[in-house]
C-alpha cells in the first residue's frame, strides 16, 4: 500500500474513486479507515485520498507534541506528491482544524471545505476534555476507551436504538484486537494539536466555499463552536443535524453523504 515522505514523516495513504479530487481527513484516534462507510458513496463521484493522519494507523508515530500547522503540512506535501492542486477537502472534527490551517497555509490547494464538528479554539472545558481522552487511554484496556470515546461521540437517540447499541458493542470488541492500536504517544501528539490549535483570527482569510456541519447535541464539540467557525468564515454555510451528536454523519450517513456531494458538485 502507498506511503509517502513528508514532512519528515512517512505517511501513509489509499486512494478509490475517479474524478475531482476529494481530500479526507479524520479526528483524533482515527485511522483513514473510519471514512469507508461514506467512501462506499463519494468514490463514485469523486477520487477520493484518504490518508492515516501523523500519529495513528500505519502513518508514522513520532514523539512529542503535534500542531494543526505540522498536520496540514504534512497533507501539503502527500498533495505535492501527487501532483494535486485545488482539491476538496473534508475534514471531521480534529481534521476539520486540519483542514482549516491547510486551507489558510496553502489556499491554492484548497478548492472547498466541509468542516465537521469543527473548532477554531477550545476554551478550558475542551482542553480539561482532551486531557481526560489521554488520562483515560493510558489507563484503560482498548475496549473500554471505546466506550469512553462512543459515550462522548454519539448521541441519546443512538444509545436508545437496539440494532445501533449493538453495533457500537460491536465496534468496541473490534477495538480490542486492532491490528495497527494507537500508542499513548501518538494520541498524546494529536491531542496537543487539538488543544493548542486556534486559527479564530485567520479563519477570514479562507475565501472558499465552505459548509460547517454538526449535530445539535454533540457534548464533545459543542453547537457554539460551530457557529464560531461558520461566522468567522466569510459566506459560510451552517447545517446543524436535530436529536444528533459528534457522530452525527454515522448516525444519519444516507444524509451526510448526499448533502456534502450536493455541496461539493456545486464548488465546481
Amino acid at each position: 500500500m502507498p506511503t509517502i515522505k513528508t514532512n519528515g514523516i512517512n505517511m501513509y495513504y489509499e486512494e478509490r474513486g475517479s474524478g475531482e479530487p476529494l481530500l479526507l481527513i479524520m479526528g483524533i484516534t482515527a485511522p483513514g479507515s473510519v471514512w469507508n462507510v461514506h467512501v462506499a458513496d463519494w468514490k463514485q463521484h469523486f477520487r477520493c485520498i484518504i490518508g492515516d493522519n501523523r500519529g495513528v494507523g500505519q502513518t508514522d508515530k513520532p514523539a512529542g507534541a503535534y500542531t494543526s500547522e505540522q498536520m496540514a503540512d504534512d497533507y501539503a506535501g502527500l498533495l505535492d506528491s501527487l501532483e494535486l492542486e485545488n482539491v476538496h477537502v473534508v475534514g471531521c472534527s480534529m481534521g476539520s482544524t486540519i483542514a482549516q490551517q491547510l486551507a489558510i497555509r496553502h489556499p491554492k490547494k484548497v478548492r472547498s471545505l466541509v468542516l465537521m464538528c469543527p473548532w477554531a479554539r477550545c476554551d478550558a472545558y475542551a482542553k480539561g476534555l482532551f486531557q481526560h481522552i489521554m488520562n483515560s487511554k493510558a489507563r484503560f484496556r482498548p475496549e473500554e476507551f471505546s466506550l469512553y470515546i462512543q459515550l462522548l461521540i454519539f448521541s441519546k437517540a443512538s444509545w436508545d436504538d437496539p440494532k445501533q447499541h449493538e453495533e457500537l458493542e460491536l465496534g468496541r470488541k473490534q477495538d480490542a484486537v486492532n491490528p495497527f492500536p494507537q500508542p499513548l504517544h501518538g494520541l498524546e501528539g494529536q491531542a496537543a494539536a487539538c488543544i493548542n490549535h486556534n486559527a479564530l483570527a485567520d479563519l477570514g482569510k479562507i475565501e472558499k466555499p465552505t459548509l460547517v456541519i454538526g449535530g445539535k447535541e454533540d457534548i464533545f464539540t459543542p453547537v457554539w463552536m460551530a457557529q464560531e467557525v461558520a461566522n468567522g468564515i466569510p459566506n459560510a454555510e451552517l447545517f446543524l443535524y436535530e436529536k444528533l451528536g459528534h457522530a452525527f454523519h454515522f448516525e444519519n450517513t444516507d444524509d451526510f453523504n448526499l448533502r456534502v456531494r450536493d455541496f461539493l458538485s456545486r464548488t465546481h
